[in-house]
């Protein structure tokens, strides 16, 4: 773990001229081990450069005994570390989903590596039986629920529900500051103050935020929005040809997104 993080956890972080206070654990040996294991896939592996799984795991707050809500676990990065971790634990891991969850069962079916996985329907809720939750986690989809904009109020409140009193919800978004945000997020980024704005109208709680997965060589400006950068590398718009001008190795030297990473507690 690089020194600056260990410092932002121990210290806590500004926010607004307020403190606020980060948790200070270091990342556990079985944390440690979930990372390190070779049932990951390389795919997911080669990206840990950029978004640091056992700080921000850390930073949010993780226990092995915990029931945590992945929410659109996609590839499944987040999956392969978290499922057998709290298998381990005598934890619970649920995957709520708003998509074909065909893949994602099929890919994580072997019980005895992964453990008993949940798989529950987003938008469709309950996401998780009410006040059962630990901890609910989202990376990088808030942008995808502004159209319409119904869809962001009511993942929000799956996320509330789902939740125990005092429960976390561990966010991690493509961050526009100092930039303003587009009123609909179609670059992928949202400004840190717009979030926390939304996420505590929605009965959270701000605890904390870090800069473990912030990236000063993201200044924002993409042809193809936050998709330009790893791991998409988009070279064009649908039915359109690539630029002549494109240069992937500009965008694979910028590496992914600055993103933040936040943790509410529900209130």
């Amino acid at each position: 773990m690089h020194r600056r993080h260990l410092l932002l956890g121990a210290s806590g972080l500004i926010a607004g001229g307020l403190a606020l206070p980060a948790l200070a654990q270091a990342p556990s040996a079985a944390l440690l081990a979930a990372i390190n294991s070779p049932v990951r896939s390389p795919k997911n592996t080669v990206r840990d450069t950029y978004r640091h799984p056992a700080e921000t795991l850390a930073f949010w707050g993780v226990k092995p005994n915990m029931t945590i809500v992945e929410v659109q676990p996609s590839g499944g990065y987040w999956t392969e570390i978290l499922a057998p971790y709290l298998k381990a634990g005598g934890g619970s891991y649920i995957a709520a989903t708003s998509g074909d969850p065909t893949a994602f069962k099929t890919k994580f079916a072997d019980a005895a590596v992964w453990g008993e996985i949940t798989v529950t329907k987003l938008f469709a809720g309950p996401i998780a039986p009410a006040a059962s939750a630990d901890m609910v986690i989202t990376a990088r989809n808030l942008h995808d629920w502004l159209v319409p904009a119904s869809a962001l109020e009511t993942a929000l409140t799956e996320f509330h529900d789902a939740l125990k009193p005092g429960g976390i919800l561990g966010v991690e978004e493509h961050r526009s500051d100092p930039k303003p945000m587009l009123t609909d997020a179609s670059d992928g980024y949202m400004t840190t103050a717009w979030v926390v704005d939304t996420v505590d109208k929605a009965g959270f709680k701000l605890a904390a935020r870090s800069e473990i997965n912030a990236n000063p060589k993201d200044d924002k400006d993409h042809p193809f929005g936050v998709w330009t950068l790893p791991p998409t590398l988009r070279s064009h718009l649908k039915d359109k040809p690539t630029p002549a001008d494109y240069d992937a190795a500009k965008y694979v030297a910028i590496g992914e997104s600055d993103r933040m990473t936040l943790r509410f507690v529900k209130a």
